[in-house]
Parts: C-alpha cells; sequence; structure tokens
C-alpha cells in the first residue's frame, strides 16, 4: 500500500514507520522537519503542517491510507486545544482528498477500567499527563463524528513504552487491557504490528479498539 504517515518521527510514529517499510508499504512521511528522519527505501519525506487542513488533503491525494502519529508533545502550551486542531484537519483533509482509511493512534486514558469509568477519571491519573488524554480524547471524538470517512482508532495500554516485537498480545474493544499480573501494557514495536494488521486485514472499521499483553 502507499501510506500517508503523520508524526513519522515521533514515539509511536517511528515505530509504525519501522513496521510499514518492513512490509513492504511505500510511506510518505508527514512531518515538519524531514530532516529528522534519515532516508530509508521506500520512504519519502514531506514537511506538511498537521494543522493545515488544505496543505494536509493535498499531501494525502493518491495514498491507500493514512495514519495519523501526530502529537503536539507534553510540553505544549495549548496540548489539549491543538490535538483537537490537529483532528479537525486531518477529517477535513481526509473528506477533500478522498483518502479511502484513517488510522490513528490513541491513548488509553479513554479506555474504561470499570463500566462508566475511564482510565483518566481514576484517582492516580497523574495531573501532568491530563491535557494529553483530553487532547487524544478529542481525536476520538472526531472521528466517531465522522460517519462518512472509514476511520480506526488504536488505544495502547496503560503503560507504552519502547520495547521488544513479540508479535504476541491481545485486542480489545473499549476496556483497558490488563494481564494476569495485574499489569497493562504494550512495547511500541508491537503497538504498530497491530496497528499495521489492521491496515492490511480490517476488523474495527469505524471503531476504536485497543491491544495489551
Amino acid at each position: 500500500m502507499k501510506i500517508a504517515l503523520i508524526g513519522a518521527s515521533g514515539f509511536a510514529g517511528s515505530a509504525i514507520l519501522t513496521e510499514a517499510l518492513a512490509r513492504g508499504h511505500e510511506v510518505t512521511a508527514l512531518v515538519r522537519v524531514p530532516t529528522r528522519l534519515e532516508a530509508r527505501s521506500g520512504l519519502d519525506r514531506i514537511a506538511v503542517d498537521a494543522l493545515d487542513s488544505q496543505a494536509l488533503a493535498d499531501a494525502l491525494a493518491g495514498h491507500d491510507a493514512v495514519i495519523s502519529a501526530y502529537s503536539p508533545g507534553l510540553s505544549h502550551p495549548e496540548v489539549e486545544e491543538t490535538f483537537g486542531r490537529a483532528a479537525s484537519a486531518l477529517v477535513t483533509a481526509a473528506r477533500l482528498s478522498g483518502i479511502p482509511r484513517v488510522l490513528a493512534v490513541g491513548g488509553a486514558a479513554t479506555l474504561e477500567v470499570a463500566p462508566g469509568l475511564q482510565v483518566l477519571d481514576t484517582p492516580d491519573f497523574p495531573d501532568a499527563w491530563k491535557p494529553v488524554a483530553r487532547g487524544t480524547a478529542r481525536v476520538l471524538a472526531a472521528l466517531r463524528a465522522a460517519d462518512d470517512l472509514d476511520w480506526t482508532f488504536l488505544s495502547p495500554s496503560a503503560h507504552f513504552e519502547p520495547g521488544p516485537r513479540t508479535g504476541n498480545f491481545r485486542l480489545g474493544k473499549d476496556q483497558l487491557l490488563v494481564a494476569a499480573d495485574g499489569s497493562s501494557a504494550i512495547s511500541s514495536a508491537d503497538y504498530a504490528v497491530a496497528l499495521l494488521d489492521e491496515l492490511e486485514r480490517p476488523q474495527h472499521s469505524r471503531q476504536r479498539f485497543t491491544v495489551g499483553y
């Protein structure tokens, strides 16, 4: 496939890029600073502002799918609002370009730990992460409202960190996945496997799902 990848130089995006190229896909990295990515076979690098819907639409044209791993960063002074603007730009650009599929990297905070209780609303959720959590919630809300798009939103488990590619994990829907030992985790490499599996063999059209050990 020909994939447009927003945020390819970030934490999740770099893992997704590696997995996509390893599977033989052609990837167009849409990033703020293309030189942050080294040249690789199958990779094209384009400077695009993810908040500019028209520029984004122009870049998406001709691709089979877009994967958004966009994040303004934890230290951004308006992180929640910027996530919202990026989500709006993504939806608008997808409509303008007519791209067939939209996949987005999500967060774990909107997953449920009990009926009606999200991770974000639990007492121990770190205050420092709340703006990012509310920002990724805006992305999910924007996609759910876009019923004319074929979208998928993948939430990681609670601990989303660098780690090996094992290919051994579980999938879920809207509930946080917790292992028998009480942990909730997924490596960036295995997260990328789950996302590319979904791209190649769609099972969660117009849905959010999650992945964990």
